[in-house]
């Protein structure tokens, strides 16, 4: 039997828990838990892709980038997108390659590829901006941002004004040819970081950077698509999707097809900030044909992937493959 191809597209937990400052060692704490589920997988046979979040990370980068714009000169979103996909990703190696000591997984090289994605130029977000990045300011100097810098800022749940920008749709992975490659020839690869960089390409076949943010799930699901993955799973902070959350005819769901969750989808049970984008990504990779889409906890990874947990999307739920 072949073994199953992996994409693990990992929530901010991953990397930053709730409450934590951001420091170097707590998020390298957490990267070594984060590792050690991946070798887990890693043992029982899987073949893995990894790629993450980054959204406290490029907050940072934005305020360093703020702070120190009186020195040196301020980055645009994409070269900070690309700074914390190589930051993570020699975290994510390094631990990986430090998991692995003393155990019989010397065919697996960890590596990072720092990824562009290719978004549409006309793309509907670019015209309604949605996805708010970096700290909170007031609303005199998120004014003063607005006319000076010719950018979009809202008011965000009364914590103060925070900049907006576009989220366009993932269309295709710019090094996906190369990441499929290293992926085949048995490379832990780790790419897409934050969804990864987004980039126009133009008449001529150049491409460039855009100021915008791609929903990292969904970015996830397209990389599954491309390396021919077997399975999609998005790992979180909470053991599987609910619907009614926290209220009180609150369920779990464990086994559902494609049908089962866009009824779901469609009386609103999911949240466009939270669970919204990972059922929309697990939707899609099982409607595109890929085999089984996972949501599940973090530290339940390799359990969730024998179907022991975990919500698991399958085409029809009589052809579910578990171990």
């Amino acid at each position: 039997m072949m073994a199953e191809k992996v994409v693990v597209a990992l929530g901010g937990n991953a990397i930053l828990q709730s409450g934590q400052k951001g420091t170097f060692e707590e998020q390298m704490e957490n990267v070594m838990a984060t590792a050690r589920q991946i070798v887990r997988m890693l043992e029982a046979g899987y073949e893995v892709v990894v790629t993450h979040g980054n959204g406290p990370q490029v907050g940072a980068i934005l305020i360093q980038n703020e702070l120190g714009s009186g020195l040196v000169p301020s980055m645009p979103m994409d070269v900070c997108g690309a700074e914390s996909q190589g930051m993570i990703g020699y975290m994510l190696c390094q631990a990986l390659r430090n998991c692995m000591l003393g155990k019989s997984l010397n065919d697996w090289q960890p590596c990072c590829m720092v990824t562009q994605v290719e978004v549409d130029p006309n793309d509907p977000a670019f015209a309604k901006p949605t996805k708010p990045v970096g700290p909170f300011y007031t609303a005199e100097e998120a004014k003063k941002r607005m006319s000076g810098k010719n950018e979009i800022w809202i008011e965000d749940s009364g914590r103060g004004w925070r900049r907006v920008v576009p989220s366009p749709d993932p269309k295709k992975i710019v090094e996906g040819e190369v990441i499929k490659h290293l992926s085949d020839e048995r490379y832990l690869v780790i790419a897409c970081g934050g969804g990864g960089i987004p980039v126009i390409k133009d008449e001529d076949g150049t491409y460039r950077g855009v100021e915008a943010v791609i929903d990292k799930d969904l970015a996830g699901e397209r990389l599954a698509q491309e390396v021919g993955a077997d399975i999609f799973m998005i790992l979180t902070d909470v053991p599987k999707v609910a619907i009614n959350y926290k209220k009180p005819d609150e369920k779990w769901l464990d086994v559902v097809t494609p049908e089962e969750l866009r009824a779901y989808e469609a009386e609103g049970h999911f949240k466009a900030g939270s669970m919204g984008p990972k059922v929309k990504a697990a939707l899609r990779f099982v409607e595109n044909g890929g085999k089984r889409a996972i949501i599940a906890k973090l530290d339940s990874a390799l359990e969730a992937l024998e179907g022991k947990t975990g919500t698991q999307v399958v085409p029809v739920k009589e052809k579910i493959c578990c171990r």
